[in-house]
């Protein structure tokens, strides 16, 4: 369930994702590494938090962990 909806989160997401740097999509050279989590996910993780407050814990879950939200 979204924090906030679409009408709302779409407008943030496309201003904040203009100001993020191009990422290549190619994986590591050594293949040693988890996959990159999408930029949207961590946006809305985010989101989340501010709206409702809480720890980086409580928010965490298996699409975003809280170190990565951190």
């Amino acid at each position: 369930m979204p924090v906030l909806p679409s009408s709302i989160t779409d407008p943030l997401w496309k201003q904040f994702q203009a100001l993020l740097p191009k990422r290549s999509a190619a994986a590591h050279p050594l293949g040693c590494h988890r996959p990159r989590i999408p930029d949207r996910i961590v946006f809305d993780k985010l989101l989340a938090r501010l709206v409702l407050g809480g720890t980086y814990q409580q928010h965490a879950d298996h699409t975003c962990s809280a170190t990565t939200t951190r």
